[in-house]
This record gives structure tokens, sequence and C-alpha cells, in this order.
């Protein structure tokens, strides 16, 4: 009986190692294809891709079209006083969002608004509904914490959730009073495999030009840098438009994974280059990763 029981142990022990062992050495990135015209290419295949690591060729070892993969989707809106004339229209986009994008049984989402302070104001649930009434508890007033709601959302609602983990924003991409910087938010997606799509205010709002630039350039960033994309609508009608556009995008991804020649635990950051059969397509995904270093979890925190 110990002899069966110390066996167990050892197989328990193994199963563990592995199961760490395919997290550390395998890399999984989310492409999305598009042509010069801006519609997705979505019958492509493993060959049609190739995949660079610090510019070095890598060989694919998983390969699917992420047509059916759960989404996690934390969606971020922003409560801060720019908003307050701006809030109905975006309720109502947001709730055409989540009825459209949110597949109940397979999908969850929640919503947390950001002024001064983050709040969670549903938690994750497949029910577009009770999504949509979060949103009516939303009252606008305060200063601007973007980079501390998305940290919130990467870190301690995203990580380590299955399936694909994605970020919405709709924002004017300003901040104010988050205790952390651009650069550090960026990290912090990255290292938990989060994609941040960006839906900004801007083009409807009395904004000063400088103000709306550098708002704009903040999505733009958030969002190329882990894959996503940023989508700008010039007047209040076509938010609607734009988080369809998102939702269409979602379900028009490949899923690629290889395992790294370069196998060091050394935390370092680490570029990605996917290359699409034929120059004619434009091919998205995020831009890089942070490998792993030893006794280090994949959101920074020790393992």
């Amino acid at each position: 009986m110990v002899a069966f029981l110390i066996c167990l142990m050892f197989v328990a022990a193994a199963a563990a190692q592995d199961k760490l062992s395919v997290d550390v050495d395998r890399v999984n990135v989310l492409v999305t294809v598009s042509d010069g015209k801006g519609r997705f290419i979505r019958n492509l295949n493993r060959g049609d891709f190739s995949v660079y690591e610090d510019d070095r060729p890598q060989g694919i070892s998983n390969f699917s079209i992420e047509t059916n993969l759960p989404l996690n989707v934390a969606f971020l809106i922003d409560s801060s006083g720019s908003v307050r004339d701006k809030l109905r229209f975006e309720k109502q986009a947001a709730a055409r969002f989540f009825s459209s994008a949110i597949r109940p049984g397979k999908d969850k989402a929640l919503v947390m608004s950001f002024d001064t302070k983050t709040a969670l104001l549903q938690n994750y649930t497949d029910n577009a509904g009770s999504l949509s009434d979060a949103l009516q508890k939303i009252i606008a007033g305060g200063s601007t914490s973007l980079y501390d709601a998305i940290l919130e959302a990467a870190v301690h609602r995203l990580a380590g959730e299955p399936g694909r983990r994605v970020i919405v924003i709709l924002s004017d991409g300003l901040d104010n009073s988050s205790h952390i910087s651009l650069s550090k938010t960026i990290e912090a997606a990255q290292k938990n495999d989060v994609t941040i799509y960006a839906v900004s205010t801007n083009g409807f709002e009395t904004t000063d030009p400088h103000d709306r630039k550098a708002g704009d350039a903040n999505l733009d960033e958030l969002a190329k840098e882990t894959g996503g994309r940023a989508l700008f609508p010039s007047k209040m009608e076509d938010l609607s438009r734009a988080f369809s556009r998102v939702c269409d995008e979602l379900r028009s991804q490949y899923s690629l994974a290889y395992g790294p020649t370069n196998a060091k635990r050394d935390g370092t950051y680490r570029t990605i280059r996917v290359v699409a059969a034929g120059k004619r397509y434009k091919v998205r995904c995020r831009h890089g990763y942070y490998a792993p270093a030893l006794g280090i979890a994949r959101n920074g925190k020790p393992s």
C-alpha cells in the first residue's frame, strides 16, 4: 500500500512538472490577418505563417482558427467627469457589444468603471443583460485612472483564466491619476497574455486638440503592443459600429504556438513577428513577451 501511494505521488509530481514545462516552454500568439481593404482573412493554414522571435525563425507547434475558443472579456468604461454628457450613448453601445460578443455557456465578461478609483460593477457572467444592467450604476465624475484599471483587470481579474483574455476599453485615453506608468501597464498586460482593444471617445468630445492627440496615442500604443486594435469613431453614432468591428475581429483570429529556441529563463523581453504568405496581407499580433524568470510567475509574482 505504501509503495502504491509513493507511486501515485511520483506520477502526480511528474504530471505537474509536465504542465509547468508546457506553460513555460510554449509561447501562444493570437494573430489577426486582413487585406488592403481591412477585410479579415479567415482561410489561411499553418503553412501560410512564419514566426520570428528576436528575428530568429521559430517552428510552429500548434495552430488553430480561433472562432470558438472561450472569451474572457474585461470591459473597462471611463466614468470620469469628462464623459458625463456622452454616458448614455456609451452605455447603449456597450450593451449591444455584450449581446453580440458574449455567447451564453461559452464566454464570460465583467464590467469595471474607472475615474479617480476603479470599481467592479459586475463580476464574470455570461448574461448580457446583467452586464448591461451594471452600466446603469455608473455616475460620472472625478479624474481618470485608466492605467490602474488596466492593471487591475490584467493581473487580478484575467490572469490565469482559460481561453482568450481580452480587455475592451471605452475612454479618451488620458490618464491623470494612476499609480503606474503606461509602459508598466503594457508590461503587465503582456506578462498575462492579455489583448487590449480600445474605442476612443475623442472624436465626439470637445477635447483640446493636444489632449485628443495624446489620448489617442496612448490607446493606440496599448492596443498595438498587445496585439489588439484601437478604433477612433468620429461621431457618437459610430460607437456601435466600432464595437461590432471588435466583435468581428475576435471571431476572425488564428492561434499560433511555438517553443522558443531561446530556452533561457531570464525574464527578458523578446520580440515577436508573424508573417503571412503574401505581402498583400497585414498581420497583427502582440509585439513581444517577457520570458519567465526562475521562481517568478507570468504575472511577475513569486511562484
